[in-house]
């Protein structure tokens, strides 16, 4: 039995130790006279032993330095997955033990995709974290960073009904990485964090889909008004950037093909709406721009153009006091700085993002790096902050790992060692282009470097084709591209599913 096996070790680790006769009378007299304190105590005794586990303390000279790097975003995984193991130890702390491959993220709202297959975890992307003895991944925040130090603060996560309490712990760092990402903006408005959901998370996916299903069932119970029907099948989107645009587009061909044909009573009820301040997909060419509207009308997707100034239970309020009900809402805005992020003491770029310079390094405090949506350029370096997008943080992560690897290499890789090291070439970004479905086989491409610049925009069957293939080849793991290939063929075929698990 698995308590059994467990207390002989526990035995074998305490006879290990030779404890003195009355120590070892003391233990056993606890466990006699009361179980629950002798389990308390080794609670505290556990969370003693991780707070002094070897190579969380300062590393040594005879030691592989170690690289904690915050977060499993974009930019945090790819420098996880290039970095060289035989030069460093590497230490992971973050509140979710996966990657979200989020370009695909809205497919699994609707069952086009299902959930694992766009989350990809973190011991399959370097399998060093689960098997080297120096290398960990840690459930857990970051609360704090001792720069002087080279030392953080975190505290464990957990949440939900089985949710533990939090301990603190303390990790001595060689080299920091922040990559904690953005959170969703909300510009102030209120009732938005407390009523939308946001499309950034598996478990985000999983509210939407959940909410949309039960707004389905119920609205076919009988005595339930058409108003109400109108109300708990109108799913609003608010945002007109990639993620808003891609979500209304699955969504409104989950209607086409599956809701009709499974929710026939109701039909008539359910529609979209896409809420966008300005031009929606803005980044985009003014073609696409046109046919992206003219594809999302087609398709059922009623666009919308305001300002939402609040956000209230069942119904949000533009600045025009015009009033939209909704069942679901879906926040999708754009992002800002975290919390985390805004409590750093150090240099802000513009926006208030971690300030880095050209070698993605903090430049006021040393052996700190920042990547990914957290960071941004010093406005003395005369370079753009660049977007929040998958492919930037994507490039900053590759290039921070061959940085790291080069510094390592010519022994600058412990703490304060590499103050004169040649860091080599500047990080220089250059756009590989954008892509959006629009749902109905229909995507666009635009793979011009900028707005201004010329290159290939196309839109229709043939650009839908190569958004998959592209999204396909990204996917991380020969794994998840078999089962989003799997997924797809599965939906062509029979259908999305529509069971509320």
């Amino acid at each position: 039995m698995p308590w059994l096996r467990n207390l002989i070790r526990l035995s074998t680790a305490f006879a290990k130790q030779s404890p003195s006769p009355p120590l070892r009378r003391g233990v056993e007299a606890m466990l006699r006279s009361n179980p629950a304190m002798f389990t308390q105590s080794l609670r505290h005794f556990g969370t003693d032993a991780v707070n002094r586990r070897p190579g969380l303390e300062p590393t040594k000279g005879d030691e592989k330095p170690r690289v904690v790097v915050l977060g499993t975003g974009w930019a945090g995984c790819r420098l996880i997955k290039d970095i060289d193991t035989k030069i460093y130890d590497i230490i992971c702390v973050s509140p979710r033990n996966h990657m979200v491959f989020t370009p695909l993220l809205a497919s699994t709202c609707v069952g086009t995709l299902e959930f694992r297959s766009v989350a990809e975890p973190i011991g399959r992307i370097q399998p060093a974290i689960s098997r080297e003895p120096g290398s960990y991944f840690f459930l857990a925040n970051c609360t704090g960073v001792d720069f002087e130090n080279h030392q953080i603060n975190c505290q464990t996560f957990s949440e939900g009904v089985d949710a533990i309490d939090h301990w603190n712990f303390k990790i001595a760092y060689d080299k920091l990485v922040i990559a904690s990402g953005a959170q969703a903006s909300t510009f102030g408005i209120e009732g938005a964090k407390k009523h939308a959901t946001f499309l950034r998370e598996v478990h985000h996916a999983q509210e939407i889909r959940r909410k949309l299903l039960l707004n389905l069932m119920l609205s076919d119970v009988p005595g339930v008004s058409d108003e109400e029907k109108r109300r708990l099948l109108h799913c609003v989107v608010v945002g007109g950037g990639p993620t808003g645009v891609e979500f209304s587009g699955e969504l409104s061909d989950f209607i086409q093909r599956d809701v009709h044909q499974r929710y026939a009573h109701v039909k008539d009820y359910i529609h979209v709406t896409l809420v966008e301040a300005n031009e929606i997909l803005s980044s985009f060419d003014d073609r696409l721009r046109t046919y992206a509207i003219k594809q999302l009308t087609k398709s059922g997707v009623r666009l919308v153009r305001g300002i939402v100034k609040d956000v209230q239970p069942d119904k949000i309020i533009l600045s025009d006091d015009t009033t939209i009900p909704y069942g679901v809402l879906v926040w999708s805005t754009g992002v800002g700085p975290s919390p985390f992020v805004q409590s750093l003491e150090i240099p802000k770029s513009p926006g208030g993002r971690i300030g880095i310079d050209e070698w993605l390094r903090v430049p006021s405090v040393q052996d700190v790096f920042a990547i990914g949506d957290c960071s941004g350029f010093l406005e003395s370096t005369g370079r753009p902050v660049l977007p929040a997008l998958a492919q930037v943080a994507e490039r900053q992560g590759k290039y921070l790992a061959q940085l790291l690897n080069h510094v390592g290499k010519a022994g600058g890789g412990h703490a304060n060692a590499a103050k004169d090291a040649d860091f080599g070439n500047p990080f220089v970004y250059r756009h590989l282009g954008s892509m959006a479905t629009l749902g109905r086989y229909k995507a666009l491409v635009d793979l011009r470097q900028s707005k201004e610049a010329k290159g290939l925009s196309m839109a229709g069957f043939v650009s839908w084709f190569i958004w998959r293939s592209a999204y396909l080849t990204r996917v991380i793991s020969w794994r998840n591209r078999f089962y989003v290939a799997i997924n797809w063929f599965t939906t062509l075929i029979f259908g999305r599913d529509i069971s509320r698990i």
